[in-house]
């Protein structure tokens, strides 16, 4: 009995050898990390200043295909800037990327662009109206998600045809004479 006792130990040593063997080769396949990294948390001001993102509507212009989606696009791609034009009287102008704005600024740089006339369609006179610590929230929102994409194509002033898609905005109506 002793010799069959031998070989059922043996087996059993070698199967749990090859079972750890695979787990650890599992665990260390090139281009996986052996433990994973946890998210980085959002701070407060953060938080805040998704919110203020989300119920502003920035991603309906700075994210391409958020309104196609029903707002349905991953985080990551979110801010990252169009090339959709809005083209009117002034122009036409792309929703910049509004994550390598942020990283290229600093937190007083950023405040005092949102504070100053931007080209049309962006509402900046709502950018205006908004608090100094909502507006210290969005950069911190912009900041915690990091540089992603690429700058999006430059204004266009009013004699240039645009050769990406736009949006084409109506000219106002004549003024009226009584």
């Amino acid at each position: 009995m002793k010799p069959r006792l031998s070989i059922v130990a043996t087996l059993a040593a070698a199967m749990a050898l090859v079972a750890s063997g695979a787990i650890l080769a599992q665990q260390q396949k090139p281009g996986k990390s052996a433990r994973k990294e946890a998210p980085r948390s959002l701070s407060q001001a953060a938080k805040h200043g998704k919110y203020l993102v989300q119920i502003g509507g920035c991603n309906d212009c700075h994210t391409p295909g958020y309104i196609q989606s029903n707002g349905k696009v991953d985080e990551a791609n979110w801010l990252i800037g169009d090339t959709l034009g809005w083209r009117g009287p002034w122009g036409t102008t792309y929703p910049p990327n509004l994550r390598l704005a942020a990283q290229s600024m600093t937190e007083a740089q950023f405040m005092a662009r949102a504070r100053s006339e931007l080209r049309p369609p962006m509402p900046w006179f709502n950018l205006r109206a908004m608090s100094d610590g909502d507006l210290k929230a969005i950069y911190a929102y912009l900041k915690h998600l990091g540089p992603a994409g690429v700058a999006a194509p430059a204004y266009l002033p009013p004699d240039k045809a645009p050769t990406l898609p736009f949006v084409q905005f109506p000219s106002p109506p004549a003024a009226r004479t009584k």
